[in-house]
């Protein structure tokens, strides 16, 4: 990164903990934080993936530390992040990516244990690993939080409700922690994907006529890719971004201002 660039999204020197980290848009904001000279320690629920990466990473010079990490265990998260402090000092950047797609129909049809793996893994997972690591940051008068909410927070939908709740609510925790601990030099945002090419946009992908339909809302007619919501994530956690806070940036296209037509 040449120095001016390095200006605005240099991470050279800090820290990011990320959890979600190994595929996907994690996967695409774990090299956006490698390009920018980042630190890591990567967490995901799938060990074997997550270990492997940190190996990776290490192999090709980058200062990593995989930690496996059931995110709806409260002990777990708190591991992580005791770990990220011991391995490197301090936290300067914290991403809390994880999440599942919950039960799709009526929210009314719901069971006790959707409704809990949905919010433990998507909202409950980042409320605590946030109660953790905003108090350290705050010591050290400084640090970026971004959660992964999404355009389905943003709006009603008939089909994932209960992911819609979680992504609406993880929006409210960046506004909530912005104002808390912003006194302290902390700042906290959100980053609301739109139809990115992941794995969980497959069932829409595979079918062209929903694909047709999705695409037909969207103003730029195509959906977005993972690098391109890494992108947000990179600014958000860098210098450049040093005066927002509080924000969910929407990364959908257009999705969400568009009239359908």
């Amino acid at each position: 990164m040449t120095p001016g660039l390095d200006r605005y999204f240099g991470l050279a020197g800090r820290t990011v903990l990320l959890t979600g980290a190994t595929r996907g848009i994690g996967l695409a904001m774990t090299e956006a934080f490698v390009d920018a000279g980042a630190r890591l320690v990567i967490a995901s629920n799938e060990a074997p993936e997550c270990l492997k990466l940190g190996e990776e990473l290490r192999a090709r010079g980058v200062e990593a530390l995989a930690v496996p990490t059931d995110v709806r265990s409260a002990e777990e998260l708190r591991r992580l992040a005791d770990a990220a402090v011991q391995r490197f000092g301090a936290i300067d950047v914290l991403v809390c990516n994880a999440g599942v797609s919950g039960p799709v129909g009526p929210m009314a049809e719901v069971d006790d244990a959707a409704y809990a793996q949905t919010f433990d893994v998507n909202l409950r997972h980042a409320f605590i690993l946030c109660g953790h690591v905003a108090p350290l940051m705050a010591q050290r008068g400084a640090g970026s939080i971004i959660v992964t909410s999404s355009i389905a927070g943003l709006r009603g939908n008939a089909r994932i409700g209960l992911y819609a709740l979680t992504k609406a609510a993880l929006a409210q925790l960046a506004r909530n922690l912005a104002v808390e601990y912003g006194p302290r030099g902390v700042r906290a945002n959100a980053i609301a994907p739109g139809l990115i090419r992941t794995s969980w946009a497959s069932a829409v992908l595979s079918n062209p006529q929903a694909s047709a339909a999705r695409l037909g809302q969207t103003p730029l007619r195509r959906i977005g890719e993972p690098w391109e919501v890494a992108a947000a994530a990179l600014f958000l956690a860098g210098p450049g971004s040093g005066f927002v806070t509080g924000q969910t940036l929407v990364v959908d296209g257009g999705t969400v201002i568009s009239d359908g037509n």
